[in-house]
């Protein structure tokens, strides 16, 4: 068991859940927003960032800060794909150039007359 293991999670909320909590708070009677609060286990704080990013037309900012695992995983595969295959595409030019340098130093031989060494 780790040290924070008893401590209680961290919540995330829905952008769906933040804007249904904020149309009623705003439609609500002033005492009945305390209420509010008690029920969803919320502070006023919440209600007020959730309507600045509301107001602000940032609808995608409602939703969770935190990316999902599998995002990272995908961000993560695609560098490596994007990484492999720039190294793939030094690798084949370094081929390249190793293969017309061969030919050059074949043509080269045959030109002065010398013998070409036995293959193997």
């Amino acid at each position: 068991m780790t040290p924070r293991a008893d401590r209680p999670k961290r919540r995330a909320f829905t952008a769906e859940y933040k804007a249904q909590i904020v149309a009623e708070y705003d439609a609500a009677e002033s005492g009945e927003r305390g209420a509010i609060l008690r029920r969803e286990g919320l502070y006023s704080s919440h209600i007020t960032e959730w309507r600045k990013a509301a107001q602000a037309g940032a609808v995608t900012a409602l939703g969770p800060k935190t990316k999902d695992r599998r995002d990272r995983e995908i961000e993560q595969l695609k560098a490596r794909a994007e990484k492999a295959e720039a190294e793939l595409a030094r690798t084949r030019a370094a081929l390249d150039i190793v293969g017309k340098a061969h030919a050059l130093l074949e043509t080269l031989s045959e030109s002065t007359g010398t013998p070409k060494p036995p293959q193997r």
